[in-house]
């Protein structure tokens, strides 16, 4: 009973790191911004950060099983 939890948020953590950092890198590879009104450089540095640091929870998530 207690994993299920741990794989729950492990995979919403890995669906939402690996999401962010596909359309991270679509939108660096088609040169369209990541975030309007923002520099490119600092968003898609924010968003890359947000992206592993989720891929990250979410394999500590999994580790916990």
């Amino acid at each position: 009973m207690e994993s299920e939890p741990a794989i729950f948020a492990g995979a919403v953590f890995s669906l939402f790191g690996g999401g962010l950092l596909a359309w991270t890198v679509a939108c660096v590879w088609q040169e369209r911004p990541v975030a309007e009104g923002v520099r490119p450089v600092a968003s898609v540095a924010v968003a890359g950060v947000v992206a592993v640091l989720a891929l990250a929870a979410g394999t500590w998530c999994f580790t916990r099983l």
